[in-house]
């Protein structure tokens, strides 16, 4: 199948669309009316552009409201048509996209919309132009693709075939079998388009809530085996009209969008057995293993007072890089690494960003094949500079221009922390933390649907149901990914990704004030964090204050002595239940730059304290102008 994508799913102005497509690698581009109309300049002109830029023009869509009407107008819409054609000519296209009507005019039966058609057709042919016809969602007599391709079957006319368009067909929850049997030359275009599950008026829901393939929840997979059972091989072509893609960049949608391709049609050779056409040859994707290490970016200046706090958390350094400025930080299975070097990636990242991570480093089954897939999934490789003897470990840019390192157990990556770094022997004062639980990504709201499908195209994962969380400045949305084993903190990968549409939360606090998105929070898992708090405390680390009344509530539950909650409440830990087990959550007060660690226990428990994440984001609220004084 060809690639391509309408230019309502991107900001600009036409050719500013137009150029972001390029950009992204597509060959092929459908042109909305609205863009031609608005802008000034000619048909011809506008070929020119996409010629220039390496670009064919699928159609000029929809043509509108043409099948059903009374028989004194249809003359009128035949000759509408033929202008439309003229206008196609000019562009270069030959196919009239035709979308059912919505008229209160339109009426008459599958018959009488068949001879519209035909008559349609007949006038194609003749030109050498082609009709395809797409059954709205909400059409006032065709809402059914199977409805639509009667009407195309019966109008006896090779020149007009069905448009499918995956929105259309799964927000209604049609069968998708039938699909398997329209024969292949018929289907003159594929529109494709991911969705949350919503209840909502189908138009409402197709022009605000569309999105990439990937990104929502319609069963994409089934509805792209019923289409390669066909055979086809036209163009597969994004449809998507989404409020955040449109206030959005539209060189980063344009991106997104074809990522999301090249990872729906691998996906789909993965369960053909065999390569689809068009396919882009690449490795499958892996289940994340483990966090292998979180690297900080931290000035010369600062290091004492941040080692220090890592010393306060338990941490002993247990290596110092053997040509940089780089030392290694070690708990139980958690590696931090502080780099302090003057020159190279870090020293940029902290110069923007200030103390923060810069790189996490993912153990996979295989580094090279992970980073073979994601290149051929269109993300950016990073190359640094390399010293004598140093490893080169394969790296990515991840959110907010950080790095994600892969490293393996099957090659010399593995022993990376051996090969770049000299032991050193120090004192531990091990407060009882083992793994990293979880990795908290704070990102513009715009951003969340392309993290989402990054991580997602790039391994095997699965994600959780997004949640609305109460912030006193507004709503938070999360999202989690995760990946791998998940039975055992430390084992597999959980991202939380965190963006909000209000200027007043204090995850958009973050994203401002660190200039991008990035790692806010990284929860630490205990096997008991009573004690870990404890040590914690006893260390030096100020913990966030819990508010009474979330004690008192816990009280009323009844699941918790009066000791057990007399305990948490003195250590300011939460508490939460699911059908798995406990989970115990502690935060340390929020640092310079609005980071801030959670300490973790789950004893079986599936989930992120989503119950007490507003209890969190309260106090860490009311705790911040004394933070930031």
């Amino acid at each position: 199948m060809k690639t391509s994508i309408a230019t309502v799913c991107l900001s600009g102005n036409l050719v500013e669309k137009l150029e972001a497509i390029a950009s992204a690698g597509f060959k092929a581009v459908e042109i909305f009316e609205n863009d031609l109309i608005a802008y000034p300049a000619s048909p011809k002109e506008v070929r020119r552009i996409c010629d220039d830029l390496g670009l064919t023009i699928v159609t000029c869509q929809p043509f509108r409201d043409f099948e059903g009407l009374p028989l004194d107008r249809r003359d009128k819409a035949l000759e509408r048509a033929e202008r439309k054609f003229d206008l196609l000519q000019e562009l270069g296209s030959d196919l009239l996209f035709v979308c059912s009507s919505t008229s209160n005019e339109t009426s008459g039966g599958i018959d009488r919309l068949a001879e519209d058609f035909a008559l349609l057709g007949e006038r194609a042919a003749k030109r050498k132009m082609r009709v395809g016809y797409e059954a709205l969602a909400w059409g006032r007599q065709i809402f059914d693709y199977r409805d639509a391709w009667e009407v195309v079957r019966r109008s006896g006319q090779d020149s007009v075939g069905i448009v499918l368009d995956s929105f259309h067909i799964q927000s209604r929850g049609i069968d998708l079998k039938p699909i398997r049997t329209i024969p292949k030359d018929r289907i003159f275009l594929v529109q494709i388009a991911d969705a949350p599950k919503l209840e909502m008026d189908h138009l409402s829901w197709s022009r605000h809530w569309r999105c990439l393939p990937g990104q929502g929840d319609f069963d994409l997979a089934a509805f792209m085996d019923a289409l390669v059972a066909t055979g086809y091989d036209g163009y597969l072509s994004l449809e998507i009209f989404n409020d955040r893609f449109r206030a959005g960049s539209a060189r980063s949608v344009a991106l997104d969008g074809h990522r999301s391709l090249i990872y729906l049609l691998d996906e789909a050779s993965r369960r053909h057995g065999s390569p689809v056409n068009g396919a882009v040859p690449m490795p499958p994707p892996e289940a994340v293993e483990a966090i292998e290490f979180i690297e900080f970016a931290v000035h010369e200046g600062d290091r004492p007072r941040f080692e220090a706090l890592l010393t306060q958390l338990g941490f002993a350094m247990t290596g110092r890089h053997k040509s940089k400025n780089v030392n290694l930080w070690t708990q139980g299975g958690i590696r931090i690494v502080v780099n302090s070097d003057d020159e190279g990636f870090a020293h940029s990242y902290q110069i923007t960003h200030g103390t923060s991570v810069c790189a996490m480093a993912l153990r996979v089954p295989d580094a090279g094949a992970t980073i073979a897939r994601a290149k051929a999934l269109l993300d950016v490789p990073h190359e640094g500079a390399v010293g004598r003897g140093e490893l080169n470990i394969p790296a990515i840019r991840g959110v907010g221009g950080s790095l994600l390192y892969f490293v393996d157990d099957k090659s010399v990556l593995g022993g990376w922390s051996t090969v770049d770094f000299e032991p050193v022997t120090s004192g531990t004062a091990d407060a009882g933390l083992f793994a990293v639980d979880h990795v908290s990504q704070t990102m513009f709201y715009e951003e969340m649907l392309t993290w989402l499908l990054f991580y997602t195209s790039l391994f095997v994962t699965r994600r959780t149901q997004s949640q609305a969380v109460v912030d006193p400045g507004g709503i938070v949305q999360s999202q989690v990914i995760e990946s791998g084993a998940l039975d055992r903190p430390g084992h597999g990968l959980r991202m939380v990704l965190n963006g909000s549409q209000s200027n007043q939360t204090l995850s958009s606090r973050f994203v401002y004030e660190f200039f991008g998105s990035g790692v806010q929070h990284i929860a630490l898992a205990t096997g008991d964090i009573r004690a870990t708090v404890q040590k914690l405390v006893a260390n030096g680390i100020e913990m966030l204050t819990m508010p009474e009344n979330y004690y008192d509530d816990l009280a009323s539950r009844g699941d918790l002595s009066e000791k057990d909650i007399a305990a948490l409440k003195a250590l300011n830990i939460l508490y939460d239940t699911d059908a798995k087990g406990a989970y115990f959550q502690a935060y340390t007060a929020t640092m310079e730059g609005g980071f801030f660690f959670e300490i973790v226990q789950r004893d079986g428990y599936a989930g992120y304290g989503a119950p007490n994440a507003a209890i969190r984001l309260n106090a860490q609220s009311i705790s911040r102008p004394k933070q930031s004084e």
